[in-house]
């Protein structure tokens, strides 16, 4: 862990995309990882298919406020997603996009873009709901604000009861995730 560090991630979607666990993952591991952390989830009005969005804050020292108005960064896995918080990302922040639901991006200035096929790579696997899992690797391969094993300890951990059987797909769709990472930045040189 570095001496300072600071976090701030929102992530969104529609209910069911499971935004919600893995932000509560990304909040396990940077625990085992021996820093502060807040997580706050919000759920849209409706009763079934409404938003669903989260925030998690990880911090070397002590976290002032779990609130976060212009988030560093912003994990969004649909369009309304997109529409409604993509804006609020603050200048030198990071927007990950689920390419396969996003189709109308538009470009911010001073803000770095990367897009992910997050539903291709999670049907690829054969199960779609793993969608949120390639998100949560290639968002941990690019900016490294936790290590994988650690994510893969905590994924361990949280489905050791009732659904170990969902933890090799888990497993792999992060994986996955941090594999399209990693290969674009070997194509491009950078994002």
């Amino acid at each position: 862990m570095s001496e300072d560090f600071y976090e701030d991630v929102l992530m969104a979607g529609y209910s069911g995309q499971g935004l919600m666990f893995i932000g509560k993952l990304l909040a396990y591991s940077a625990m085992t990882e021996g820093r502060n952390v807040t997580w706050i989830p919000s759920y849209g009005v409706e009763m079934r298919g409404g938003s669903a969005n989260c925030t998690v804050v990880m911090s070397s020292r002590s976290i002032g406020s779990p609130v976060v108005a212009h988030p560093s960064t912003a994990i969004l896995m649909n369009q309304y997603s997109l529409e409604k918080f993509g804006s609020c990302v603050k200048v030198g922040g990071f927007l990950f996009l689920n390419s396969s639901l996003i189709t109308q991006k538009g470009k911010r200035g001073k803000i770095v873009t990367i897009e992910v096929p997050a539903t291709e790579i999670a049907i690829e696997l054969g199960n779609k709901q793993v969608a949120n899992m390639s998100m949560l690797g290639a968002y941990i391969a690019h900016l490294k604000v936790v290590s994988k094993q650690s994510v893969i300890k905590a994924l361990r951990l949280i489905l050791e009861t009732e659904k170990r059987n969902l933890f090799k797909i888990n497993k792999k769709a992060l994986e996955m995730g941090c594999e399209h990472i990693e290969s674009n930045i070997k194509k491009q040189g950078a994002f």
